[in-house]
């Protein structure tokens, strides 16, 4: 999935900085306008039962993720008519909305990508340089599920919970953050149409991402009710560690 820049990050600022008088003459450096679609799942929405159930996965992934892509692509293009018009202020109030929703698309495309049946390989250990990888940080696997699940329990309010490569340190980590935030581990530090640096902390290309477990309550209410702890004890047993594994091995080269 590539999520490639809409606006040249630096002919965008500098457009910006140069007030909207400048602004039109930096449209050349700006690219066309990009559109975003829903991804398609690669099991059943009832494949994954009864950690998470059909009807909590067609609604999270129909509805949810396609209201955040909605958004994402609304806001894309009041994007592109304030650049056209050279409102400047219209492009800044526009980052709220394009962080927020293009952040909620990115994480749900790799949410998805995380999760697997149990007949397709869903809940088995990372094996390999992975496992290596986390006995060596953690101390061993259920140790890092006990402090993943805990921190996700712990987050206030909406959020995700992370498991990243960290480059620089060469070690695993966990991190959580709010709301639809792109985590430090992201591998794009800008999302399409955004013209600011990502969120705080943001990492860029020393981390990378592994692991994303969504915790807002859409990901298990349904179901699990406001137990959160419940949902997170069980879907260990979905998550696809070879997707994290054949990642981690990506990034550790």
């Amino acid at each position: 999935m590539a999520f490639c820049a809409l606006v040249s990050k630096k002919a965008l600022g500098s457009a910006l900085r140069s007030g909207a008088a400048d602004l039109g003459s930096g449209l050349c450096q700006i690219r066309r306008l990009q559109t975003f679609s829903l991804p398609d799942l690669s099991y059943d929405y009832g494949a994954l039962e009864p950690a998470i159930s059909g009807e909590i996965m067609k609604i999270h992934h129909q509805k949810h993720h396609q209201a955040y892509i909605t958004n994402y692509n609304k806001a894309l293009e009041q994007l592109d008519e304030a650049i056209q018009k050279g409102d400047t202020s219209k492009v800044v109030g526009l980052q709220s909305a394009i962080k927020f929703n293009g952040g909620g698309h990115i994480n749900h495309s790799i949410f998805w990508k995380n999760l697997a049946p149990t007949n397709e390989g869903g809940g088995e250990p990372p094996k390999g340089a992975l496992g290596w990888a986390i006995d060596a940080d953690f101390g061993s696997f259920e140790a890092l599920v006990q402090k993943m699940s805990s921190e996700g329990a712990a987050l206030q309010g909406s959020g995700w919970v992370w498991l990243a490569l960290d480059k620089e340190l060469k070690k695993v980590r966990i991190e959580t953050t709010a709301n639809q935030l792109q985590s430090s581990m992201s591998c794009c530090s800008t999302l399409p149409g955004e013209n600011f640096t990502g969120p705080p902390g943001d990492k860029g290309a020393t981390s990378g991402s592994l692991l994303g477990i969504d915790v807002w309550e859409h990901a298990y209410y349904l179901q699990y009710k406001n137990v959160r702890p419940d949902y997170l004890k069980n879907i260990w047993k979905v998550i696809n560690w070879k997707h994290a594994s054949d990642a981690f091995d990506g990034e550790a080269a």
